[in-house]
């Protein structure tokens, strides 16, 4: 056959040649929900492998062995040029001597049939009925046998794939199988992945497996394999009892004396409480070796940062359950020493801690009770990772604690609001980074944080009024002067294109309103993007910034002076932006061409606001100028265009 009729053979038919549609074939659905990630430390910029990412469809099909063994006499090339026959003969020499390594193995003709089964029943096109076949026809393979093979690589991927397509009965199965072996396999490279889908999908068993983590939780959490599974168990899949097991380790061995009634309902309600719940009702002397085993513990975590276990929530738990029983100490002298003995130990990692709520408040309670030298230290820990900490919820909290406490405002202005202002256009984009810009003019505003997060940082207020001497209005204005040239150049030079995103709309609105200083230069922006021809010429291209309903609201904040109140059906006036200045801009920059067809068309209740604004300013050249653009023949094309808003723009219009 010619090139150029082999080409042709290989065009896709028509749809009148290609005859019947055969029927696509039901596949299964995949039900299962979406995994959850533990957070990453801001500290970490690229993803991480998380033990909760399965490893068992990564293995091709290749030989159990990762090479195979090199001859021991290598032959020589000049000998292998003058027999060409030798090379071959050398290789199937080496494949047969393989096969017998292979053969000779324990359960060699066991994992053999298995991958045999596991090769099919991984497939992901299959429907659910043919899955559960294969998967049924798989487990009947290793069935009984799973505890003595689980241990290798390939074997381990096979038992991950029962249980992540298999049913409960399945996986119930492996979990009883497995019994008294969960240390073990969170210890190995491979079948730690197997620990943490059987925690997950086997909760009737996760009490039992964490019990067997018990009385090694910190050699684990040091361990470079177990530490990951440990920190997703906590994280993602224990409840409070379960999450309390793991802790009693952090306690020391005498901790265990005082569970004499462990698993009853009352234990379980106590152990839910954490440490406060295991100190009650005892003595000083107890109450000292608890806590003093738990701040060992917690040293020798932080003396080895290298093995990741001072980014893991549990440390982080534990770290705030001694903060919070040193707070309990009556003693004030002593109560500092135990505090800045623990801030020195962990000082140089607190960065590791900022992405948990328990870390967070960690550190939250050491900016509050630091001195000014400690407070020093936490901001040079923090700064390389201002951004990232912004757009984290819980990493922001420390930054925001930091501007509200630290009292040397021109150290918190050049180390932490510099960097916050500089990533201004990548942080408006997500909600976390929009409240990281909202704090820096108008922190707590109800109008942007929910009443639990001002609950939440209203947490060091107390410890604040004691360690902090500045005023705190002082300090947040001297916050606000920091930021504001830096936020008001951005909004000039990038204000009309980042208002058209609907979060960025609401950052310029707070810009506009609560920053200190010159703002003639952004207004000019963004007055010149409403002075565009509407409508626009070019229909296919962005639309006019009227035409976006968000960026309609923010020129009527601003033309207002501030937010409209729903509570008392009022504007709250911004005491640091002036309406009447802007509404003069208003006229001068946008003309009565664009005016009168913004009044015709979307931007009716624009123009009402102009108005509005311009009624109340006696004396004001501006005034008498939109009289004369709206004169009785304009006001009657306004009526009969029937746009929304123009009853309230006539109305407006009377008042001038």
């Amino acid at each position: 056959m010619s090139p150029v009729a082999t080409k042709d053979s290989k065009k896709r038919l028509a749809a009148s040649q290609a005859g019947p549609k055969s029927k696509k074939p039901h596949l299964e659905k995949v039900t299962e929900a979406k995994a959850k990630k533990r957070s990453k430390p801001v500290t970490i910029t690229v993803p991480e492998d998380s033990p909760e990412s399965s490893d068992e469809d990564s293995l091709d099909d290749a030989p159990e062995e990762e090479g195979l063994d090199e001859a021991g006499d290598e032959m020589e090339v000049t000998d292998q040029a003058k027999n060409p026959n030798a090379a071959r003969e050398s290789h199937k020499a080496q494949k047969a001597l393989h096969e017998q390594r292979k053969a000779a193995k324990p359960h060699s003709a066991l994992l053999t049939d298995a991958k045999r089964a596991w090769t099919l029943a991984r497939q992901k096109n299959l429907s659910k009925v043919e899955r559960t076949k294969q998967i049924n026809a798989l487990m009947d393979i290793i069935r009984g046998k799973v505890k003595d093979i689980v241990f290798k690589h390939d074997a381990s991927r096979i038992v991950q794939t029962v249980v992540k397509y298999g049913g409960q009965k399945e996986r119930n199965e492996i979990a009883e199988e497995l019994k008294g072996k969960y240390r073990e396999l969170a210890q190995s490279k491979y079948s730690k992945f197997l620990v943490t889908k059987l925690i997950r999908f086997c909760p009737t068993y996760r009490p039992q497996i964490i019990r067997e983590f018990q009385g090694h939780v910190l050699r684990m959490l040091l361990h470079r394999e177990a530490s990951g599974v440990l920190a997703d168990t906590f994280e993602l899949y224990a409840n409070a009892y379960e999450r309390s097991l793991l802790l009693r380790d952090f306690y020391g061995k005498e901790a265990s004396l005082f569970t004499v009634t462990a698993g009853s309902d009352e234990e379980k309600e106590r152990s839910k409480k954490g440490l406060r719940g295991l100190m009650e009702g005892l003595e000083n002397d107890r109450r000292r070796r608890v806590m003093a085993s738990l701040k060992d513990n917690l040293v020798t975590i932080f003396n080895n940062p290298d093995k990741g276990a001072v980014a893991h929530a549990i440390v982080h738990r534990a770290t705030w359950e001694y903060l919070a029983a040193v707070a309990e100490v009556e003693d004030e002298a002593e109560a500092e020493k135990l505090r800045r003995e623990i801030f020195e130990t962990c000082q140089d990692v607190l960065a590791e801690m900022v992405h948990t709520k328990d870390g967070s408040r960690v550190v939250r309670e050491f900016i509050a009770w630091g001195t000014a030298k400690d407070r020093k230290h936490i901001v040079k820990a923090i700064k390389p990772h201002v951004e990232r900490m912004c757009k984290d919820d819980e990493a922001q909290l420390v930054l925001f604690t930091a501007l509200d406490i630290i009292d040397d405002t021109k150290l918190t202005a050049k180390s932490l609001v510099s960097d916050i202002v500089a990533a201004a256009p990548s942080l408006y984009t997500s909600p976390q980074g929009r409240r990281a810009i909202f704090y820096l003019v108008s922190p707590r505003t109800r109008r942007h944080f929910t009443p639990a997060q001002i609950a939440t940082l209203a947490e060091t207020d107390p410890i604040r009024a004691k360690t902090s001497k500045k005023d705190d209005e002082l300090r947040a204005t001297e916050i606000r002067k920091a930021a504001s040239d830096g936020l008001l150049q951005w909004v000039a030079e990038d204000g009309p294109e980042v208002a058209r995103d609907t979060g960025g709309s609401l950052v310029v609105t707070e810009i506009m309103l609560e920053a200190e200083g010159d703002k003639s230069a952004a207004s000019d922006a963004l007055l010149r993007a409403l002075a565009a021809p509407y409508p626009p010429t070019d229909p296919t291209g962005q639309p006019h910034p009227i035409a976006l309903p968000h960026v309609a609201r923010l020129y009527k904040t601003l033309l207002q002076g501030g937010h409209f109140s729903h509570s008392t059906r009022a504007v709250e006036r911004a005491p640091r932006f002036s309406a009447p200045a802007f509404a003069a801009r208003f006229v001068q920059l946008v003309g009565r061409e664009r005016a009168v067809a913004l009044a015709k068309g979307e931007g009716a209740f624009v123009v009402a606001a102009l108005c509005e604004q311009l009624a109340g300013q006696e004396g004001l050249a501006e005034r008498g100028t939109v009289q004369a653009w709206f004169d009785a023949k304009t006001r009657e094309e306004v009526q009969g265009a029937d746009a929304k808003g123009t009853g309230v723009l006539l109305d407006s219009l009377k008042k001038l």
